[in-house]
Protein backbone atom coordinates (compact mmCIF):
# COMPACT_ATOMS: atom_id res chain seq x y z
CA UNK A 1 0.00 0.00 0.00
CA UNK A 2 1.46 3.54 -1.00
CA UNK A 3 0.93 6.29 1.64
CA UNK A 4 1.81 9.61 1.22
CA UNK A 5 1.42 11.60 4.24
CA UNK A 6 1.51 15.51 4.03
CA UNK A 7 4.40 16.21 6.16
CA UNK A 8 5.46 20.13 6.82
CA UNK A 9 8.60 21.09 4.88
CA UNK A 10 10.05 22.07 8.15
CA UNK A 11 9.72 18.46 10.02
CA UNK A 12 11.15 17.03 7.07
CA UNK A 13 14.19 19.20 6.81
CA UNK A 14 15.52 18.67 10.10
CA UNK A 15 16.48 15.73 11.84
CA UNK A 16 14.47 14.14 15.10
CA UNK A 17 16.14 15.50 18.43
CA UNK A 18 18.33 13.18 20.09
CA UNK A 19 17.45 12.64 23.70
CA UNK A 20 20.00 12.31 26.41
CA UNK A 21 21.04 8.74 26.23
CA UNK A 22 19.70 5.92 28.28
CA UNK A 23 21.20 3.39 30.82
CA UNK A 24 22.85 6.69 33.05
CA UNK A 25 21.48 5.46 36.38
CA UNK A 26 24.24 4.67 38.79
CA UNK A 27 26.70 6.66 36.74
CA UNK A 28 28.27 10.11 37.97
CA UNK A 29 25.56 12.29 36.20
CA UNK A 30 27.67 15.88 35.54
CA UNK A 31 26.42 16.41 32.09
CA UNK A 32 22.72 17.47 32.05
CA UNK A 33 22.81 20.24 35.26
CA UNK A 34 20.36 18.33 37.47
CA UNK A 35 20.24 18.74 41.16
CA UNK A 36 22.35 15.64 41.73
CA UNK A 37 21.80 16.12 45.56
CA UNK A 38 18.06 15.78 45.09
CA UNK A 39 14.90 17.41 46.09
CA UNK A 40 13.92 18.29 49.81
CA UNK A 41 12.44 15.42 51.93
CA UNK A 42 8.76 17.44 52.22
CA UNK A 43 8.64 16.76 48.38
CA UNK A 44 8.34 12.82 49.21
CA UNK A 45 6.36 13.40 51.91
CA UNK A 46 3.64 15.41 50.09
CA UNK A 47 3.63 13.17 47.34
CA UNK A 48 3.05 9.93 49.06
CA UNK A 49 -0.13 11.76 50.62
CA UNK A 50 -1.66 11.71 46.88
CA UNK A 51 -4.73 9.54 46.95
CA UNK A 52 -5.75 7.17 44.38
CA UNK A 53 -8.98 9.71 43.81
CA UNK A 54 -7.40 12.64 43.45
CA UNK A 55 -4.82 10.75 40.44
CA UNK A 56 -7.68 9.61 38.80
CA UNK A 57 -9.20 13.49 38.38
CA UNK A 58 -8.10 15.97 35.92
CA UNK A 59 -5.97 18.65 38.65
CA UNK A 60 -7.62 22.34 39.64
CA UNK A 61 -5.12 25.29 38.90
CA UNK A 62 -6.21 27.97 40.76
CA UNK A 63 -5.01 27.59 44.56
CA UNK A 64 -1.48 26.37 43.62
CA UNK A 65 -1.07 29.07 40.99
CA UNK A 66 -2.13 31.39 43.65
CA UNK A 67 0.40 30.20 46.74
CA UNK A 68 3.43 29.60 43.73
CA UNK A 69 2.31 32.75 42.90
CA UNK A 70 2.82 34.44 46.41
CA UNK A 71 6.11 32.56 46.78
CA UNK A 72 7.73 33.73 43.56
CA UNK A 73 6.47 37.54 44.28
CA UNK A 74 4.32 38.17 41.42
CA UNK A 75 0.29 37.91 41.39
CA UNK A 76 -1.86 34.44 40.23
CA UNK A 77 -2.04 36.84 36.53
CA UNK A 78 1.42 37.31 36.11
CA UNK A 79 2.51 33.53 36.50
CA UNK A 80 1.53 31.08 34.07
CA UNK A 81 2.38 27.30 34.80
CA UNK A 82 3.54 24.62 31.98
CA UNK A 83 4.85 21.24 31.50
CA UNK A 84 8.46 21.94 32.02
CA UNK A 85 10.83 24.39 31.36
CA UNK A 86 11.04 23.42 27.54
CA UNK A 87 7.13 23.74 27.36
CA UNK A 88 7.74 27.55 28.94
CA UNK A 89 9.75 27.98 26.07
CA UNK A 90 7.66 26.36 23.12
CA UNK A 91 4.17 28.80 24.11
CA UNK A 92 6.32 31.46 22.89
CA UNK A 93 6.26 30.07 19.42
CA UNK A 94 2.79 29.28 19.60
CA UNK A 95 1.97 33.13 19.84
CA UNK A 96 4.45 35.11 18.45
CA UNK A 97 6.40 33.20 15.58
CA UNK A 98 4.68 32.15 12.10
CA UNK A 99 6.30 30.30 9.45
CA UNK A 100 9.13 32.47 7.80
CA UNK A 101 9.25 35.07 10.80
CA UNK A 102 12.43 35.47 12.23
CA UNK A 103 13.64 34.77 15.96
CA UNK A 104 16.82 36.15 17.57
CA UNK A 105 19.30 34.13 19.84
CA UNK A 106 22.60 34.18 20.41
CA UNK A 107 25.10 31.30 20.74
CA UNK A 108 26.53 29.01 22.47
CA UNK A 109 23.02 28.78 24.39
CA UNK A 110 20.79 25.98 25.36
CA UNK A 111 19.32 24.35 22.27
CA UNK A 112 15.47 24.20 22.68
CA UNK A 113 15.40 27.82 21.22
CA UNK A 114 16.94 26.46 17.17
CA UNK A 115 14.92 23.32 17.87
CA UNK A 116 11.81 25.04 18.12
CA UNK A 117 12.41 27.76 15.78
CA UNK A 118 12.86 24.61 13.16
CA UNK A 119 10.15 22.84 13.64
CA UNK A 120 8.37 26.33 13.13
CA UNK A 121 9.47 27.05 10.29
CA UNK A 122 11.07 30.23 11.30
CA UNK A 123 14.23 32.11 10.07
CA UNK A 124 17.00 31.88 12.76
CA UNK A 125 19.13 35.12 13.34
CA UNK A 126 22.19 33.86 15.07
CA UNK A 127 25.20 36.49 16.67
CA UNK A 128 27.96 34.44 19.10
CA UNK A 129 29.35 35.26 22.48
CA UNK A 130 32.66 36.28 22.22
CA UNK A 131 36.28 34.67 22.52
CA UNK A 132 35.93 34.97 26.35
CA UNK A 133 31.98 34.56 26.16
CA UNK A 134 31.27 37.47 26.80
CA UNK A 135 27.87 38.43 25.27
CA UNK A 136 27.18 40.36 22.12
CA UNK A 137 25.14 43.12 23.71
CA UNK A 138 26.20 45.65 20.89
CA UNK A 139 25.32 42.91 18.31
CA UNK A 140 21.58 42.53 19.57
CA UNK A 141 21.20 46.35 19.91
CA UNK A 142 21.63 46.34 16.10
CA UNK A 143 19.66 43.35 15.31
CA UNK A 144 16.57 44.56 17.09
CA UNK A 145 15.87 46.84 14.74
CA UNK A 146 14.95 44.34 12.35
CA UNK A 147 12.40 43.51 14.49
CA UNK A 148 12.48 39.66 15.38
CA UNK A 149 9.48 38.45 16.85
CA UNK A 150 11.18 36.76 19.45
CA UNK A 151 14.87 37.74 21.40
CA UNK A 152 16.25 34.37 23.55
CA UNK A 153 18.84 35.02 26.43
CA UNK A 154 19.27 32.42 28.46
CA UNK A 155 20.59 33.73 31.64
CA UNK A 156 22.84 33.01 33.13
CA UNK A 157 23.72 31.55 29.60
CA UNK A 158 24.18 27.60 29.40
CA UNK A 159 26.90 26.30 28.27
CA UNK A 160 28.89 29.45 28.91
CA UNK A 161 27.72 30.88 32.44
CA UNK A 162 27.40 34.34 31.17
CA UNK A 163 24.90 36.77 33.04
CA UNK A 164 23.48 39.96 31.99
CA UNK A 165 22.62 42.39 34.89
CA UNK A 166 20.25 45.83 35.06
CA UNK A 167 22.26 48.20 32.67
CA UNK A 168 22.54 45.25 30.08
CA UNK A 169 18.84 44.27 29.95
CA UNK A 170 17.75 47.80 30.41
CA UNK A 171 19.61 48.84 26.85
CA UNK A 172 17.89 45.26 25.24
CA UNK A 173 14.40 46.50 26.62
CA UNK A 174 14.68 49.47 25.38
CA UNK A 175 15.61 48.74 21.81
CA UNK A 176 13.42 45.70 21.83
CA UNK A 177 9.97 48.09 20.48
CA UNK A 178 8.22 45.45 18.12
CA UNK A 179 9.89 41.97 20.15
CA UNK A 180 9.00 39.59 22.53
CA UNK A 181 11.94 39.62 25.09
CA UNK A 182 12.43 36.18 26.57
CA UNK A 183 15.00 36.07 29.36
CA UNK A 184 15.20 31.98 30.19
CA UNK A 185 15.89 32.22 33.94
CA UNK A 186 16.57 28.53 34.45
CA UNK A 187 19.80 29.07 36.53
CA UNK A 188 18.55 32.36 38.02
CA UNK A 189 19.01 31.78 41.64
CA UNK A 190 22.60 30.62 41.32
CA UNK A 191 23.55 34.25 40.20
CA UNK A 192 21.39 36.41 42.31
CA UNK A 193 19.86 38.34 39.94
CA UNK A 194 15.99 37.78 38.09
CA UNK A 195 14.43 40.22 35.73
CA UNK A 196 11.03 39.42 37.31
CA UNK A 197 10.72 42.66 39.16
CA UNK A 198 11.12 44.79 35.68
CA UNK A 199 7.43 42.76 34.12
CA UNK A 200 5.37 45.42 35.17
CA UNK A 201 7.48 48.41 33.13
CA UNK A 202 7.77 46.05 30.43
CA UNK A 203 5.19 44.75 28.89
CA UNK A 204 7.17 43.32 26.29
CA UNK A 205 9.39 41.04 28.86
CA UNK A 206 8.99 37.35 29.81
CA UNK A 207 10.79 35.70 32.31
CA UNK A 208 10.75 32.01 31.80
CA UNK A 209 11.48 29.86 34.84
CA UNK A 210 11.76 25.83 35.70
CA UNK A 211 11.48 23.57 38.76
CA UNK A 212 14.21 21.02 37.32
CA UNK A 213 17.14 22.77 39.02
CA UNK A 214 17.28 24.16 42.26
CA UNK A 215 14.26 22.87 43.45
CA UNK A 216 15.16 19.56 42.00
CA UNK A 217 12.25 18.55 40.35
CA UNK A 218 13.53 17.67 36.63
CA UNK A 219 11.66 13.95 36.74
CA UNK A 220 8.64 16.10 37.12
CA UNK A 221 8.36 18.44 34.83
CA UNK A 222 6.99 22.34 35.90
CA UNK A 223 7.90 25.51 34.66
CA UNK A 224 6.46 28.84 34.21
CA UNK A 225 6.51 31.54 32.87
CA UNK A 226 5.85 35.38 34.02
CA UNK A 227 4.96 38.59 32.75
CA UNK A 228 2.40 41.35 32.95
CA UNK A 229 -1.31 40.53 32.76
CA UNK A 230 -2.29 42.03 29.38
CA UNK A 231 0.58 40.36 28.01
CA UNK A 232 0.62 37.08 29.95
CA UNK A 233 -3.18 37.16 28.70
CA UNK A 234 -1.75 36.82 25.16
CA UNK A 235 0.11 33.85 25.47
CA UNK A 236 -2.59 31.70 27.51
CA UNK A 237 -4.96 31.96 24.27
CA UNK A 238 -1.47 29.07 23.39
CA UNK A 239 -2.32 26.81 26.46
CA UNK A 240 -3.99 23.12 26.57
CA UNK A 241 -6.56 23.30 29.60
CA UNK A 242 -5.03 20.99 31.69
CA UNK A 243 -0.93 21.62 30.59
CA UNK A 244 0.53 20.59 34.34
CA UNK A 245 -0.19 17.49 36.02
CA UNK A 246 -1.09 17.17 39.52
CA UNK A 247 1.96 15.47 41.08
CA UNK A 248 4.31 18.32 39.99
CA UNK A 249 2.20 20.82 41.57
CA UNK A 250 2.26 19.11 44.68
CA UNK A 251 6.03 18.70 44.45
CA UNK A 252 6.23 22.45 43.93
CA UNK A 253 4.82 23.60 46.98
CA UNK A 254 6.51 21.52 48.73
CA UNK A 255 9.53 22.48 47.63
CA UNK A 256 9.26 25.94 47.54
CA UNK A 257 7.89 25.55 51.58
CA UNK A 258 11.30 24.12 52.31
CA UNK A 259 13.83 27.35 51.29
CA UNK A 260 16.32 26.15 53.54
CA UNK A 261 17.21 23.00 51.32
CA UNK A 262 17.58 25.05 48.15
CA UNK A 263 19.61 27.63 49.94
CA UNK A 264 21.38 25.15 51.16
CA UNK A 265 21.99 23.58 47.62
CA UNK A 266 22.50 26.67 46.05
CA UNK A 267 25.44 28.19 48.77
CA UNK A 268 27.11 24.70 47.92
CA UNK A 269 27.18 25.08 44.04
CA UNK A 270 28.69 28.45 44.74
CA UNK A 271 31.71 27.02 46.79
CA UNK A 272 32.41 24.43 44.95
CA UNK A 273 31.86 26.02 41.63
CA UNK A 274 34.49 28.27 43.01
CA UNK A 275 37.27 25.60 44.43
CA UNK A 276 36.45 23.52 41.51
CA UNK A 277 37.30 26.32 38.73
CA UNK A 278 40.90 27.26 41.06
CA UNK A 279 41.56 23.53 41.22
CA UNK A 280 41.17 23.17 37.49
CA UNK A 281 43.32 26.64 36.83
CA UNK A 282 45.84 24.54 39.06
CA UNK A 283 46.23 22.02 36.23
CA UNK A 284 46.03 24.48 33.35
CA UNK A 285 42.65 24.15 32.09
CA UNK A 286 40.98 27.66 30.82
CA UNK A 287 37.65 27.89 32.73
CA UNK A 288 35.05 30.88 32.32
CA UNK A 289 33.62 32.81 35.03
CA UNK A 290 30.06 30.99 35.90
CA UNK A 291 26.59 31.86 36.95
CA UNK A 292 25.15 28.98 37.19
CA UNK A 293 25.29 25.31 38.46
CA UNK A 294 27.94 24.65 35.93
CA UNK A 295 31.08 25.40 34.60
CA UNK A 296 32.19 25.74 31.41
CA UNK A 297 36.21 24.81 31.12
CA UNK A 298 38.71 23.90 28.00
CA UNK A 299 40.70 20.98 27.65
CA UNK A 300 42.12 21.99 24.11
CA UNK A 301 42.52 19.00 21.82
CA UNK A 302 43.03 16.49 24.32
CA UNK A 303 40.19 16.99 25.86
CA UNK A 304 37.55 14.63 24.17
CA UNK A 305 39.68 11.94 24.40
CA UNK A 306 39.62 12.92 28.03
CA UNK A 307 35.98 12.81 28.22
CA UNK A 308 35.40 9.61 26.56
CA UNK A 309 37.72 7.92 29.07
CA UNK A 310 35.63 9.22 31.87
CA UNK A 311 32.34 8.49 30.64
CA UNK A 312 34.23 4.28 30.34
CA UNK A 313 34.81 4.87 33.90
CA UNK A 314 30.60 6.06 34.50
CA UNK A 315 31.51 10.05 35.09
CA UNK A 316 29.40 11.82 32.52
CA UNK A 317 30.40 15.66 31.25
CA UNK A 318 28.47 17.19 28.42
CA UNK A 319 31.46 17.84 25.38
CA UNK A 320 31.22 20.85 23.70
CA UNK A 321 33.54 20.31 21.11
CA UNK A 322 31.25 20.51 18.50
CA UNK A 323 29.15 23.74 18.95
CA UNK A 324 32.21 25.99 21.07
CA UNK A 325 35.48 24.31 20.00
CA UNK A 326 37.85 20.95 20.53
CA UNK A 327 38.04 20.40 24.14
CA UNK A 328 34.91 22.66 25.59
CA UNK A 329 33.26 20.67 28.19
CA UNK A 330 30.28 21.66 30.26
CA UNK A 331 30.80 20.54 34.14
CA UNK A 332 27.96 20.25 36.32
CA UNK A 333 28.90 21.59 39.84
CA UNK A 334 27.91 17.98 42.10
CA UNK A 335 28.06 17.42 45.27
CA UNK A 336 31.26 17.53 47.28
CA UNK A 337 32.09 14.09 47.32
CA UNK A 338 31.39 14.07 43.62
CA UNK A 339 33.41 17.08 42.56
CA UNK A 340 36.38 15.34 44.55
CA UNK A 341 35.71 12.02 42.79
CA UNK A 342 35.88 14.06 39.15
CA UNK A 343 38.95 16.39 40.26
CA UNK A 344 40.67 13.10 40.99
CA UNK A 345 40.62 10.95 37.53
CA UNK A 346 40.98 14.17 35.83
CA UNK A 347 44.37 14.75 37.28
CA UNK A 348 45.17 10.72 36.79
CA UNK A 349 43.90 10.78 32.98
CA UNK A 350 44.93 14.21 31.68
CA UNK A 351 48.35 15.67 31.00
CA UNK A 352 48.40 19.54 30.43
CA UNK A 353 49.76 19.99 26.91
CA UNK A 354 52.23 22.51 28.47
Amino acid sequence: MNVHLPVRKAILNRRTYEAPAEGRSGKLRLDFNENTSGCSPTVRRALAQLTTKQLAMYPEYQAPTRRIAGYLGVSPEELLLANGGDDALRVFFDTFVDSGSSILICEPTFPMYRYYAEIYGARIAVLRYGSKMEFPLDGVITALRKKPRVLFIANPNNPTGTLLQGDELRRILKAATHTAVVMDEAYAEFSGFTAMPWIRKYPQLFVAKTFSKVAGLAALRLGAVIACKDSLALVRRAMPPFPVNLAALVAAEAALNDRATMRCYVNGVKRLRAWFAEELEKLGVKTYPSAGNFLLANFGPSGPPLFQNLEKQGILLRDRSKDIGPGFVRITIGTQSEMRRLLKSIRKEWKSPA
